[in-house]
C-alpha cells in the first residue's frame, strides 16, 4: 500500500530521497552537474510529496512558485526498485492537485534530455516541451515543460 505525505523540505525521509536523486544526477549531468545543482537547493521547498511504500521513504517530489500564478516541480525521484508502477504518477499528480487546490494555474519544469524516461513520463502527463525558461534557455541538455490545469 502506497501513502502520500504532505511536508516540506526539513522532512528527513526526502532529504535521504534527493540524496540518492543527486547521486544518479551527478551520473546523468556529467560536467554540468555543478550549473543544474545550483538550482535544486532545497531551502525553498515548503510544498514536498513524500511516497511510502509499508511505511518505507520510495519517491519524492516537490513545487516551488514559479509565477503570479505558477510553480516549477522539483525534485522528482522514485527509488529504481519501485519505478515502473504508477508511484511518480500519483506523486506528480498529488503535487499537481496541491498546487491547483492553492489557487496556481500552470505548472512548469526542466529535465534533462539524457533522461529519456523522464521526457516520456511528462508527455504521457499531458505535459507541453516548451522554449527552454530561465535559467535553463542555453542549456543544451535542458528541455522545459508546461502544463495548465
Amino acid at each position: 500500500m502506497i501513502q502520500l505525505q504532505q511536508t516540506n523540505s526539513e522532512n528527513a525521509d526526502f532529504r535521504k530521497l534527493v540524496q540518492d536523486l543527486d547521486k544518479y544526477l551527478a551520473v546523468c549531468d556529467g560536467d554540468e552537474h555543478g550549473f543544474y545543482d545550483q538550482f535544486n537547493k532545497l531551502d525553498q521547498l515548503d510544498h514536498v510529496i513524500v511516497a511510502y511504500a509499508e511505511n518505507v521513504p520510495v519517491g519524492c517530489g516537490a513545487f516551488k512558485k514559479f509565477g503570479s500564478d505558477s510553480v516549477e516541480i522539483k525534485r522528482m525521484y522514485v527509488k529504481p526498485e519501485y519505478r515502473n508502477q504508477g508511484l511518480a504518477s500519483m506523486i506528480l499528480r498529488e503535487l499537481e492537485n496541491w498546487a491547483e487546490s492553492l489557487g496556481f494555474a500552470e505548472v512548469y519544469l526542466e529535465t534533462g534530455k539524457r533522461q529519456t524516461e523522464a521526457e516520456a513520463f511528462y508527455h504521457k502527463l499531458a505535459y507541453q516541451v516548451i522554449p527552454n525558461y530561465p535559467p535553463y534557455e542555453n542549456m543544451e541538455n535542458s528541455l522545459c515543460f508546461q502544463k495548465k490545469f
